[in-house]
């Protein structure tokens, strides 16, 4: 492979959502909300969330309630806290990209 090929193939990789290990079988949904693109994954009583693309530190004070808004949407049911055990998320709190929740449905 040369390094076009491979360059380009990593540039399209880095574009795309995969669910952490404990979330693969999930169900996949995208949604848009005030304009910043999520990738939220559902598995039984628990949700993945993903923030897609690029926003400046200044723009990232927004997102928190936005992660749980995308759950909450996307699955009908409504966040409890945040998922744990197995499922809880290695991201240090405040992280913005990234995000698990318990689900009360």
């Amino acid at each position: 492979m040369s390094r076009a090929s491979f360059f380009l193939a990593l540039c399209l990789l880095a574009g795309c959502a995969s669910p952490a290990p404990q979330f693969l079988g999930a169900s996949r949904h995208e949604v848009r909300l005030d304009g910043i693109d999520f990738v939220v994954f559902l598995k039984g009583d628990r949700a993945e969330v993903v923030r897609m693309g690029y926003l400046r530190r200044a723009e990232r004070g927004r997102v928190p309630p936005l992660l749980i808004r995308a759950a909450e949407q996307v699955s009908g049911c409504q966040v409890t806290g945040s998922a744990g055990g197995l499922y809880r998320s290695p991201s240090l709190p405040g992280d913005t990209g990234e995000a698990r929740f318990q689900l009360d449905c």
